[in-house]
């Protein structure tokens, strides 16, 4: 088949590994299933999902817009999730040979180095992704410098996207959860702005002071 030129986003989560080691497998397991299904609620458009290894899932589409709006359907449904870990990722637009449902070409590359720069709760993209996007006006991008990638031959700019995030944001310290009501979580004795999923991760936590 020809090459096509496709958006590509490529997210995962953000604390997926202390997650695992603090609550256990099967934890993680039904994590990720609820993960799966939060991603299938958020696709826009033609945006698809083309793979998913682990907690890593890649999303394609025809459309930049689309993706773009993916995106921000996935952090927002990510957010609205109780006890859930936050995402992070990026998006780029390029050539993308598609052969036997594999995907080939330094596009995906590209994307993958460049979501390994996002903090967590935040989306990066390329200044081809930026370029491809036809409806701006929702959404403003911020340049965050020029990066050399590995096994990337030319310097790329990139850029935050400015996407709404809660007010009110607190993390478990140990498990990475994004906790998004305090009242239902386990409080710091005298840390005021530091809470828990449970009592055992404050345990773990006041056991490394």
């Amino acid at each position: 088949m020809m090459e096509q030129d496709l958006a590509v986003l490529i997210a995962d989560l953000s604390g997926y590994t202390a997650l695992t080691e603090t609550h256990g497998a099967s934890s993680a397991a039904d994590l990720i299933d609820k993960y799966v299904e939060i991603v299938n609620n958020s696709l826009v458009g033609t945006s698809r999902v083309h793979e998913r290894v682990g907690d890593e899932v890649m999303i394609v589409s025809d459309s930049a817009d689309d993706l773009l709006s993916t995106a921000e359907v996935l952090l927002q449904n990510v957010f609205r999730e109780y006890n859930f870990l936050q995402v992070h990722g990026a998006l780029h637009y390029g050539r993308i040979l598609q052969r036997n449902n594999n995907l080939f070409g330094s596009a995906l590359n590209l994307t993958s180095r460049i979501a390994s720069k996002a903090p967590p709760g935040s989306f990066l993209c390329s200044k081809d992704f930026l370029d491809a996007v036809r409806d701006k006006k929702f959404y403003s991008f911020r340049s965050i410098g020029n990066y050399n990638f590995k096994n990337v031959s030319e310097e790329s700019e990139v850029f935050e996207i400015a996407l709404e995030k809660p007010e009110s944001l607190y993390v478990d310290p140990v498990c990475r959860m994004l906790l998004t009501d305090p009242e239902k979580c386990i409080s710091h004795p005298s840390q005021s702005d530091l809470y828990f999923c449970s009592s055992n991760c404050l345990e773990i936590f006041m056991g490394r002071q």
